[in-house]
């Protein structure tokens, strides 16, 4: 049962947003201050990536755990209305692959950057994220995935 009414919850969902999420903001805050120049959302780059490093032909999303079913312990299912849930999050989770082998043909390098691995009680330190997207980006790996337990490339 849903601990708010009808009204609460659709106030409280329609808070949330697509760009410019804190977890975002944060990397990249980060990574502008390691030096690291970027572009936001570019319209051109299929998928609409979070952060576009052109010097380093490199996409990096910020996906959430919950909208994107990351398998830790930040992602659980929803209690009520369970089949809308699970067709809805099942439909991003494969668009999300898609627009990765999209990027990976037009040999744009792909990394995911983890809301658990940016926030909450398991998050990595700062000087870590940093070192770890920096590594991924200067590795010359296709693509990448940064967690709370570490960065895992391909």
């Amino acid at each position: 049962m849903d601990v708010h009414d009808k009204q609460t919850r659709s106030k409280n969902m329609r808070a949330i947003r697509s760009k410019n999420t804190k977890p975002e903001l944060l990397l990249r805050r980060l990574l502008h201050k390691e030096g690291l120049r970027y572009r936001v959302c570019p319209k051109a780059i299929p998928g609409k990536p979070d952060i576009w490093l052109r010097k380093y032909n490199a996409a990096i999303f910020v996906h959430g755990c919950f909208w994107h079913m990351h398998g830790c312990a930040v992602f659980k299912l929803p209690q009520t209305r369970q089949e809308f849930w699970k067709s809805k999050l099942e439909s991003n989770f494969a668009r999300d692959k898609v627009v990765q082998s999209q990027l990976r043909r037009l040999g744009i390098r792909v990394l995911v950057v983890w809301e658990c691995s940016l926030k909450g009680k398991n998050r990595l330190a700062k000087p870590m994220i940093n070192l770890l997207v920096k590594t991924w980006l200067v590795s010359g790996s296709s693509s990448g995935e940064l967690t709370e337990q570490g960065l895992y490339a391909n």
